[in-house]
């Protein structure tokens, strides 16, 4: 918080040539999005949405907090995405895609139009209708996008599983969805080893999924590929001799558009449901006006598409505003240190949306590495994923982007559906550190757990008093879980959105966010529960008890540290390091790399209050060596924490 008095202003030529400038306007629009708050958000829908049959009903909410926008309207959104751009920019670059190897394709929008409706076609044959659910789990290549846009044509509900998820997390993915098909590629490249996502998917489907009817495969890779007759089907083959036009399926505006699972403070994965159209405005809107998008912009964001950030600012957001990118299939440091910036200056990108994870991984680096390439192409730098720390924000702002540029680091979440807070980049200054202030339209404000408004510099619960088109409608399968986490009693009564993130605001009104009000780490961006990463610890027949805490890590934000209770004896020296290697790549197995924990201590039991509540506020103090100052009083075991103190591993 010690930045909060660093301000940075965009410069006047950027100001001048910003889709969205001048002090005076921004606030007119500001009181318009607040007094004539349904109306904003009507005309916008009418400017921006190329609807099928307009809406007449802006707004429902005759069963809060099931909210509903632009109900009696319909609208295809891959039709948005794609079909109303082919009579101007039918020859223009949609997609620049680059391989692990560095390969570069290129696809127009009139080819990735082609590409989307044969594959479309091809799920019909299979039988896919409106409103069945279908398993997308794909490398960071172009047929992921196609995919994507292919159910949204046809009316399928798409749920994508990042391909770094282990077989027992796609396996409760698919089965919580009852998905028909899982489309995979029978393996990925990444980092120059081959990943192999068939057969991933393949002991996926040896462990349940009886819903699932067919598994359809990209071939990406020359290997042997594991394959179940009459199941098994290549993309290519169902794809070839399809017809170039499909026929868009005209959904109504609250048709469920996708389903992705976001980690809970509770052991199962929530399935966030988003709207067709309050969605589609939200990508569409916050993509214009944050990234200043301009016609002959070209647009990389480093998100898979595993994630909301790839759904919304490279699948809908940026296609939907026609919009030219570039698509990445490895990792930053592959082959060297440069790929990167070697990438930036290849293909004069200008618009670069990357995480505070990755940056910090590029500072210590040095910055000898990218000074060694041209970056004069980039005009505006932006972060997201978790809040950027204000050393990392510097680095970027004056060795990548030399001074020039300005960044929008944001925040929203996966239930949000798009950018909620955020620096319009032609308007607001900048702190480093903060995301600053709502968007037009976004009713955000920090409270008490009364609901009350904070005071100045109070942390307390960030909340949106209004509900928004973009934001989550249900979760899968179980809507008493979607008003108990996002409309809780706490906080407002019911009638707030409660992100889940504590914050602050400082003398001038900016948002500080500080961390999570509830049991998910936030992990390189990606949001893991606590309680799923116990689960699968405890699964281990070793392991009688487990505790996850989150502490403070200079590259991945968070780190997992986890304390656990062993069978028998607690392991010491040398045994201890190697069962702690087990565990972590037990972890790792169970659900996916990124759930790894990054350091693991064993204890013969964890500190827990006389009635057995484990005190993790102990834990989270353990875990960041600080002095214990808590009052321990109340423990049953507190010879425990001397334990837990003592082991580093």
């Amino acid at each position: 918080m010690q930045h909060d008095t660093l301000i940075f202003k965009p410069s006047d030529e950027f100001r001048r040539q910003a889709n969205l400038s001048g002090l005076e306007n921004y606030q007119a629009l500001w009181e318009n999005a607040d007094n004539n708050y349904l109306q904003y958000w009507s005309d916008l829908a009418r400017e921006l949405i190329t609807w099928k049959k307009p809406f007449m009903q802006i707004f429902d909410d005759s069963n809060p907090p099931f909210y509903k926008w632009f109900a009696d309207g319909t609208l295809n959104v891959s039709y948005n995405c794609l079909d109303r751009h082919l009579p101007d920019k039918g020859d223009k670059i949609a997609l620049t895609f680059e391989s692990d190897f560095g390969q570069v394709s290129q696809f127009t929008y009139a080819q990735l139009h082609n590409r989307v409706c044969r594959f479309a076609n091809a799920l019909r044959e299979l039988g896919i209708q409106k409103g069945d659910r279908v398993i997308i789990y794909l490398p960071m290549i172009v047929e992921a996008i196609i995919a994507m846009q292919a159910c949204a044509r046809i009316g399928a509900i798409h749920s994508v599983v990042f391909g770094g998820f282990s077989a027992g997390a796609l396996r409760d993915r698919i089965e919580d969805a009852q998905a028909k098909i899982v489309i995979t590629a029978n393996a990925g490249l990444r980092g120059g080893k081959i990943i192999p996502l068939k057969e991933t998917v393949d002991e996926a489907l040896e462990l349940g999924c009886k819903s699932v009817e067919n598994v359809i495969v990209y071939h990406r890779v020359n290997i042997d590929t594991p394959w179940k007759k009459g199941r098994d089907l290549w993309w290519n083959e169902l794809s070839k001799h399809q017809p170039a036009f499909c026929e868009p399926e005209w959904m109504n505006a609250e048709d469920p558009l996708f389903i992705l699972y976001t980690s809970g403070s509770t052991g199962k994965p929530k399935g966030v449901v988003h709207s067709t159209a309050g969605y589609l405005l939200g990508a569409m809107n916050s993509f214009y006006t944050v990234f200043d998008h301009k016609a002959d912009d070209i647009y990389w964001c480093t998100a898979d598409v595993g994630w909301i950030t790839g759904h919304s600012y490279i699948c809908y957001g940026p296609l939907a505003n026609g919009a030219s990118q570039i698509i990445y299939e490895g990792v930053p440091s592959y082959p060297d240190a440069g790929r990167i910036w070697r990438m930036i200056q290849r293909h004069k990108v200008s618009v670069f949306y990357t995480s505070p994870t990755l940056i910090r991984s590029l500072t210590r680096l040095g910055d000898h590495i990218p000074k060694k390439y041209d970056l004069s192409s980039l005009r505006l730098l932006g972060s997201v994923g978790e809040p950027i720390n204000p050393a990392a924000w510097l680095w970027f702002y004056e060795i990548v982007g030399g001074g020039r540029c300005p960044i929008v680091d944001t925040w929203w979440q996966t239930e949000t559906g798009s950018l909620m807070l955020s620096p319009v980049p032609g308007i607001n200054a900048m702190k480093p550190g903060s995301c600053t202030l709502p968007l037009p339209g976004i009713m955000a404000d920090v409270v008490d757990e009364q609901g009350n408004k904070c005071e100045t510099e109070e942390a307390g619960a960030l909340v949106i008093k209004r509900p928004f088109p973009s934001m989550l409608r249900n979760v899968w399968g179980d809507p008493e879980r979607y008003k108990s986490n996002y409309f809780p009693q706490e906080y407002g009564g019911g009638k707030y959105y409660v992100a889940g993130d504590s914050a602050h605001r400082d003398k001038d009104g900016y948002f500080w966010i500080l961390g999570r009000l509830d049991d998910v780490l936030n992990v390189s961006g990606h949001r893991l529960g606590t309680a799923e990463i116990e689960s699968a610890l405890v699964a281990h027949e070793q392991v009688v008890e487990a505790a996850v805490v989150g502490k403070p890590d200079e590259i991945k934000g968070e780190a997992v540290v986890a304390f656990v209770v062993l069978k028998g004896i607690r392991p010491d020296g040398e045994e201890a390091k190697q069962f702690a290697e087990e565990l972590k790549l037990w972890v790792a197995n169970e659900i996916g790399k990124i759930a790894r924990p990054d350091d693991i201590r064993f204890a013969e039991n964890l500190p827990k209050t006389r009635s057995g509540k484990i005190m993790r506020r102990l834990l989270r103090s353990i875990a960041k060596n600080e002095m214990i100052t808590q009052d321990i009083s109340t423990l049953e075991n507190p010879q425990i924490i001397g334990q837990l103190q003592q082991q580093v591993i």
